[in-house]
């Protein structure tokens, strides 16, 4: 499908028909990405969308222990720091 190049202020822009909106599930937002000269649009998903699945998969494989512990002390924490 080829589509014109429209003047949008100092820019340009492309109209997306309503069926490639509807089946690329586009909302008001899209991802737009450079692939070797192509340009990719993708929906745009939210930040850390599907974390809160991922930490339920973890944690049902046993793999959800703490990398760093939960407090850091330290003896500047009280020696260093006096007046």
């Amino acid at each position: 499908m080829k589509a014109k190049l429209v003047a949008i202020g100092n820019s340009k822009g492309v109209r997306l028909p309503r069926s490639v909106i509807e089946e690329c599930g586009f909302g008001d937002e899209v991802e737009m990405r450079i692939d070797a000269g192509t340009v990719v649009l993708a929906p745009a998903h939210a930040p850390r969308e599907g974390w809160d699945a991922a930490f339920a998969r973890m944690a049902e494989a046993g793999d959800d222990a703490l990398l760093i512990p939960d407090t850091l002390e330290h003896g500047w924490d009280t020696d260093e720091w006096k007046w």
